[in-house]
């Protein structure tokens, strides 16, 4: 996959020697640069269409203030610049990130060819090509994964070489974490949104120019250098996620969140991943958490679904990460799963449950909310 004409593009662009662009992939795997018109907005650098995982997706105009502030808070985090790995989809904020930082270090991105989905074999072939002594990537927990389910030597000896691996766009479980610390790998958790510029608060702790305070409901506002501009579609005034305050811009997340006395944050889950079933309220993300940390779940995804009895009910779309040999033995395996967080989570057990290799995911690596629930909803029938 060639990225020069984005990276071209995206040059122009910070210099204020070109519009704006969007990055867009095509079905066959080339990208296409569009030029795209941003009026109201000054300085616009790109628009990046959030992932869509929970709605409709946003257009979300980042201008070069807030690209300069990240990338230069990024470069202090992990204490230098360097040369980037792109093994994320460019067309997403994480992936244009590699290519915006890359521009403001003076060094060149390698893409991996991502044209058959990401393998192992493809990140380590193409984290071999890389040719800087300061080397860093971003990665989504699914890739993560792969890559640590029986790695080969190769794969552990690029993974190791990396000063700083970036990941982010969905929650880690602890396991993962865990095991990526065994390998000696130098994992930095990362959060935050297209509307941040991606990634803002590493390893709980924001990154210079950024604030994180709670609302009175516990949301996690982002505030700073870092906020893009708005919505392309929709003013402020209009989306409600966007304000200004004594000078600082803040972006209202859908996150709910917590700040220890130093101010880390710990994201608690969504504001809306509240499940209430025959009046008792039940965190979707707490029980997701519960059910990971069972020995054959990879991941799992927890959403209500409608139910006549209980208003609604406790779904989980469960990956055990393995493929067995038999239905049979699938079908007992599952079965003692249920047996054990059915003792555990009593009344927060799941009533439906779909079981498969991985979660449904969207091409930017974050799980697909909205599919995963549609087929727990399918599968639940309304009981």
């Amino acid at each position: 996959m060639t990225i020069d004409p984005a990276l071209k593009a995206l040059a122009a662009a910070l210099h204020g020697e070109g519009p704006a662009v969007e990055i867009i992939a095509e079905p066959d795997g080339s990208l296409t640069v569009q030029h795209v018109e941003t009026p109201g907005y000054d300085d616009a650098v790109v628009v990046v269409r959030t992932s869509g995982s929970t709605g409709t997706p946003k257009s979300t105009v980042l201008p070069v203030e807030a690209l300069a502030a990240s990338s230069m808070a990024t470069a202090i985090a992990l204490r230098g610049e360097g040369q980037w790995l792109l093994a994320l989809p460019v067309q997403y904020v994480a992936g244009v990130q590699v290519l915006v930082r890359s521009l403001f270090a003076g060094t060149r991105p390698w893409a991996m060819d991502l044209t058959h989905g990401f393998t192992p074999e493809g990140f380590t072939q193409a984290a071999l090509e890389l040719t800087d002594k300061m080397r860093f990537t971003s990665l989504v927990p699914t890739q993560l994964q792969r890559l640590l389910d029986a790695p080969s030597p190769e794969t552990l000896a690029v993974l190791r070489r990396f000063n700083g691996i970036l990941l982010g766009g969905a929650p880690a479980s602890s396991a993962l974490l865990a095991a990526a610390h065994d390998a000696g790998l130098q994992i930095v958790t990362t959060y935050g949104s297209s509307e941040t510029c991606g990634g803002c608060v590493y390893n709980g702790v924001p990154l210079e120019g950024v604030q994180v305070r709670l609302d009175d409901d516990g949301r996690v506002l982002l505030g700073g250098d870092t906020v893009a501009a708005g919505y392309l579609e929709a003013p402020d005034r209009i989306s409600g996620a966007f304000f200004e305050e004594d000078g600082t811009r803040w972006f209202r997340t859908n996150d709910l969140g917590e700040l220890d006395a130093d101010g880390r944050l710990t994201v608690l889950g969504r504001a809306d991943d509240v499940i209430i079933t025959g009046g008792i309220k039940v965190s979707g993300n707490r029980v997701q958490a519960e059910l990971e940390a069972f020995d054959g779940v990879q991941a799992a995804f927890v959403a209500g679904v409608p139910s006549a009895e209980w208003g609604q009910a406790v779904a989980a779309f469960v990956a055990t990460g393995t493929l067995r040999a038999s239905e049979a033995a699938q079908d007992a395996q599952d079965a003692q799963l249920r047996e054990l967080w059915n003792g555990s989570l009593g009344v927060s057990a799941p009533k439906t449950v779909i079981f498969a290799h991985e979660l449904l995911m969207l091409p930017n690596g974050k799980p697909d909310r909205l599919a995963m629930t549609a087929r727990l909803t399918e599968q639940h029938r309304g009981t």
